[in-house]
């Protein structure tokens, strides 16, 4: 997946239902979940939005 730059890598946990992902070329650990593609989507954008805002909240803003 990608979004604003930052791309995710996702798989299927299938004893417990879920998808679980990483962002992989960010500084920071940003990890993901959801229980269907839409929801690990919105998830994923999710993060990357909330990296970004507290990235900026530190004056230290991420930069690809």
């Amino acid at each position: 997946m990608n979004y604003k730059g930052y791309r995710a890598t996702a798989e299927l946990d299938e004893d417990a239902g879920v998808f679980h992902g990483e962002v992989i070329n960010a500084r920071d650990v940003i990890t993901l979940q959801g229980s269907s593609v839409e929801e690990l989507k919105r998830a994923f954008e999710d993060s990357v939005d909330d990296y970004l805002e507290f990235c900026a909240s530190r004056g230290a803003l991420e930069k690809l």
